[in-house]
Order: C-alpha cells, then sequence, then structure tokens
C-alpha cells in the first residue's frame, strides 16, 4: 500500500513558524537557532545516538540505495581520517546526458509549484534531514575527521541552520513580487485596464560541486538555495565525503517522490578520483549554476571557463590578525589557541598571519616583547592540549596527507616557536592527529605568509608597527583574499583604522574577542560567511546576492 502523497501547501503550513522565524532573523540579525546544536539525550532522547551510530555502522560496506541516470557500476573512494576504510559503494557516473536529461525531466511540474510549493517541500526536507542528524554527524566526523561533537554541530545543526537561512532568503526574494496584479493608468476617456500575472522561473540546472572538510556546511546553501528557486540540482561531492551528500540526496529524492514531484530533481553524481567529472559538468550548456568550494585553481578555472552559468565560489584566503595591545593578554591568547587549535585549522575561516610590532605589545601584565607574545601562544596551547584525550576531541583528524605534508614542510619556512607534535587519539590508533605549529617570521616574509597554508600552521610575523600590520592586513587580503580577520587593540583610535582596512579590503573584521566566540566561528542568520568584495570569495551566506541570481521573474499581460 503506497503512502498518500504529501500537499507541498500543507507542508508550507506545517513548518510556516519556522520559515516566518527565520525570515525575521535574517532581517534583523539578531539570535535564532532552529535545531538544537547539542547532541544531548535531553534534547533528542536517550537511544538517538546509538541509533544513529548503528544507521552508520550499517551503511559501512554496503551498495548506497541511490538511482542515479547515467551510472555503469559503482564507486568505493572514502577513507576515515580516523584510520579505517568507509567501503560505501556508490554509483559511478559514467554519461553526463543521461543524468543531465533525468534531472531536468521534472523542471516544469517543479516550476509550477510555485515558491509556496517548493518551500514547503525544502522545508520538509530539513526536517527529515533533522531526523537523521546522528547518522549524518557520524558521516561527517569520518569523511571530513572532525571530531564527534564538531561534526554534529557544524555537519549538523548548524548546517541545517545554514540551509533554513538560505531557504528563508529565497523565499523573502522570490515573495517580494506579488503573483497577480492589476494595473490602471488613467485617461481622458475609460482608463487602461490590464492584468499582469508574475512567474518566478529558474534559470536552468544546477551543480553543486562538495568539499572534504565540510560537506555539508559548505554545501547545503547552495543546493538548498537553487532547489527552492525551481533549479534541479546535480550534487557533485569530493570522492573523500560522498556520504553526508548520498544522505542528503537520498532525503531530497524521498520527499520529491512523495510530494508529487520527479525525484531526480536532485540526483547525486560520484566519481573516480581521476575521473574530473565537475569539470565536465560544469561547463555543459544546460548547466546554469554552480556553487563550488574548494582550491583556488579549480575555482578560478570554473569562474573563467563555465561562462554559461553563474557561479559561486569560495576558496582559499589569508585571514590575518592585528595584534596591537591588549585589555587581557591571557583571554587574547586563550582565545587565538582555540581558534588555532579548532579542527587543527582545517577551516577556511581559522587564522593563520599574527601580526605583531617587533618591539611588542602593550598588555594588563605590562609591555610584552614579541618573543613574550609568542610564549604567551605557545603557553595558551598547552593548557589546552595538555590531555591527548580532551585535545583530540577538539583537533579532529588531519583530513588528507596533503594537509599533513603542508604541516611537515611549513616548519622551514622560519623559526619555530610553538612545534607540532602527534596526538593518540583515545578511541582510534590509526588516527592522524596534530597539534598547531606557529612559525616566527617578519614581514619581508612574504612569499610564504602570504599563501593560505590550509591546516595546523600559523605565523607569528614581525612588523615595524601597528601601521605596517594594518597596511599588510589591507593589501595581502586586496590581493589573496580572506575569510575572516580579527584585531586587538586598547586604542579606539587604531580600532577604527582596522575597521577602515577590513572595509577597504572587504573582509569581515572580529575585535577583540576574549570569550566564548572565536574568529573561526560564525553565527547563521546573523553572521554573512564570506562577503564577496575580495579574492577568497564572490559570495556571501546568505544574502540576496547570493540567491536572487537563481531565479528570474518572467511576466505575462492582458486588457482587462
Amino acid at each position: 500500500m503506497s503512502s498518500p502523497r504529501l500537499e507541498p501547501t500543507a507542508l508550507l503550513a506545517r513548518h510556516r513558524e519556522r520559515l516566518d522565524q527565520a525570515v525575521r532573523a535574517c532581517t534583523s540579525r539578531t539570535y535564532f537557532a532552529a535545531f538544537e546544536e547539542s547532541p544531548s539525550p535531553r534534547l533528542y532522547g536517550e537511544s538517538a545516538a546509538a541509533q544513529g551510530m548503528a544507521e552508520f555502522e550499517a551503511t559501512l560496506g554496503s551498495t548506497f540505495p541511490l538511482d542515479t541516470p547515467g551510472s555503469h557500476g559503482y564507486v568505493a573512494t572514502e577513507r576515515s581520517p580516523y584510520g579505517f576504510d568507509l567501503d560505501v559503494s556508490y554509483p559511478r557516473t559514467t554519461d553526463v546526458d543521461p543524468l543531465i536529461a533525468a534531472a531536468l525531466m521534472g523542471i516544469r511540474d517543479w516550476r509550477d509549484a510555485r515558491p509556496e510549493g517548493r518551500t514547503g517541500v525544502c522545508l520538509e526536507i530539513l526536517d527529515r534531514l533533522h531526523g537523521r542528524i546522528f547518522e549524518l554527524a557520524n558521516a561527517v566526523q569520518h569523511t571530513s575527521g572532525q571530531a564527534f561533537v564538531m561534526a554534529f554541530q557544524a555537519g549538523g545543526a548548524h548546517a541545517l541552520d545554514r540551509a533554513l537561512e538560505a531557504i528563508a532568503c529565497s523565499w523573502s526574494e522570490m515573495t517580494r513580487t506579488p503573483t497577480t496584479a492589476l494595473w490602471e493608468k488613467p485617461t481622458r476617456g475609460e482608463p487602461l485596464v490590464m492584468e499582469k500575472t508574475f512567474t518566478v522561473v529558474p534559470r536552468g540546472l544546477a551543480l553543486v560541486i562538495g568539499c572534504n572538510t565540510f560537506p555539508t556546511w559548505n554545501s547545503w546553501p547552495g543546493l538548498f538555495a537553487s532547489l527552492v528557486c525551481g533549479n534541479p540540482v546535480i550534487v557533485k561531492p569530493h570522492p573523500s565525503a560522498v556520504l553526508p551528500l548520498a544522505i542528503t540526496v537520498q532525503v531530497c529524492q524521498q520527499v520529491l517522490e512523495e510530494s508529487g514531484f520527479d525525484p531526480h530533481l536532485v540526483t547525486l553524481a560520484a566519481e573516480g578520483p581521476d575521473d574530473r567529472l565537475a569539470a565536465t559538468l560544469a561547463v555543459r550548456p544546460e548547466v546554469r549554476l554552480i556553487d563550488f568550494t574548494g582550491g583556488n585553481a579549480f575555482g578560478d578555472w570554473l569562474e573563467q571557463n563555465a561562462q554559461q552559468a553563474t557561479v559561486f565560489t569560495e576558496k582559499a584566503g589569508v585571514n590575518t590578525v592585528v595584534i596591537d595591545s591588549t585589555s587581557s593578554f591571557s583571554g587574547m591568547c586563550a582565545n587565538l589557541a582555540f581558534s588555532l587549535a579548532l579542527y587543527s585549522g582545517q577551516m577556511c575561516t581559522a587564522p593563520q598571519n599574527l601580526l605583531v610590532p617587533a618591539d611588542g605589545i602593550d598588555t594588563d601584565e605590562g609591555h610584552l616583547s614579541l618573543a613574550e607574545v609568542g610564549a604567551g601562544l605557545g603557553a595558551a596551547l598547552d593548557d589546552l592540549l595538555v590531555d591527548d584525550a580532551r585535545a583530540a576531541e577538539l583537533l579532529g583528524a588531519v583530513v588528507s596527507p596533503a594537509v599533513l605534508a603542508r604541516l611537515d614542510n611549513a616548519a622551514g619556512h622560519g623559526a619555530v616557536l610553538v612545534e607540532s607534535r602527534a596526538i593518540t587519539h583515545p578511541s582510534y590508533d590509526d588516527a592522524t592527529v596534530r597539534t598547531p605549529l606557529l612559525i616566527r617570521l617578519t614581514s619581508a616574509d612574504s612569499d610564504v605568509y602570504e599563501t593560505e597554508c590550509f591546516g595546523p600552521v600559523a605565523y607569528l610575523i614581525a612588523t615595524a608597527d601597528t601601521a605596517e600590520s594594518i597596511g599588510l592586513l589591507r593589501d595581502t587580503v586586496r590581493r589573496h583574499g580572506a575569510m575572516t580577520a580579527s584585531v586587538y587593540s586598547t586604542s579606539e583610535a587604531v580600532l577604527s583604522d582596522v575597521r577602515e582596512a577590513a572595509l577597504d579590503a572587504g573582509v569581515a573584521l572580529s575585535e577583540n574577542l576574549l570569550g566564548g566566540i572565536y574568529v573561526n566561528q560564525s553565527a547563521s542568520f546573523s553572521d554573512f560567511h564570506g562577503t564577496g568584495a575580495n579574492p577568497a570569495a564572490n559570495a556571501s551566506f546568505t544574502d540576496a546576492a547570493f540567491v536572487a541570481p537563481r531565479f528570474r521573474v518572467v511576466q505575462s499581460r492582458r486588457h482587462v
């Protein structure tokens, strides 16, 4: 006996309160979280964690149940950074023609569902994904190397919030224009009266190119912004992080089908490591939208070669901290140490370049030399990571051999202030876990610090003075990009100068972070992730510019 069909507008009514709260939060930029970020049994139930783990473990060594048009055979490419093969097989996409044809088959019905129907379906998908949050957290942990709690938060609850934010922002833009209008122009005789209709129409096929480190957090905003605006979506995951997006596509297809739509409006395109499927798909004329997170080389290639598509990219940058003075030296060092250690620095928002005047800084502990600043950071890292079990839960695991190679090579770039050390994970003997490396440089070493060294590497850079530090912040971000910037100073004049530099460079700024907020974290519905105003990213999660290009409004008119 088949399940009763879900009515899309009824789904909108079911989730309307959550949508309205999200829309209000996007407008006010005040605190809002739709999904609980703690995996506590008090919030999710006593059996939720064990059930999610069991569902994840049942997937290992299996063939993932997805139908992908254009696939031939299967491919298994994932190995957990914690030291074991997932051995999950996915349909291997070998022919993009039937894949694209299948994706476009249901576009007219999806368009005709209008914003109300599409939004209802997308909100139901988020609700279903939330029901599988523990399974998703395990999948994110063992593809990205994030520790479980971080995977639950960033890969689960926060990713859901960012997806909801994209849907809410899209809803606001799509419903800004009325569906119908009666147009009446006064004349000397009878007025001219016309009835006009306005229909949101999709741009076409969307391509989401996933990344290894944040497979859901970085992919879901673009996926759901494109889908809710009427566009079919092909999801091309990173070969090392397929499972989180395979679960995503599975849930999307289930809800679409139950709602009476073609399930292939969302499809998974898994590939072998050398298939270059993203490059093949990206230049197809049917692909009109591309969302990409990853390195500069391929991001630049997409921007230059996928001319038929609107391309949204998040690439590499050089995140910079200006240290001028501080009212709490211990608080500053503790905050920076946490930011450097979190997920072993494998975040696009993690600080890398710490700019400090060569003659030191004024603090609540007196004037401290550059060497003492380095020692303070080293002591804070030691305090934070002294216990291996606690350290492992903060550091996670090194996601790939490339990160480890960069870490090993970085020690030769300058004087090592804080050595990186290996940590034995208490639960996974074969996990690769490393503490951050801190290297001393001078402002003359631009060949080193103007390139992103993705991973647990940071540079303490001696500058002539704070004015030079501010100039370096402005210039390096303008030329090389950054996702975040930060400043520590007790001087309002310095803070004002750094704020101006950040505006000039187009980078988000954090000032004097000492407590429980860190520069590499961003809050959904309030903080914009990326600005689109510097080379690190041409888009922002989530503003009108991120969603509005995904649809057009087409009108018709007639005399009444």
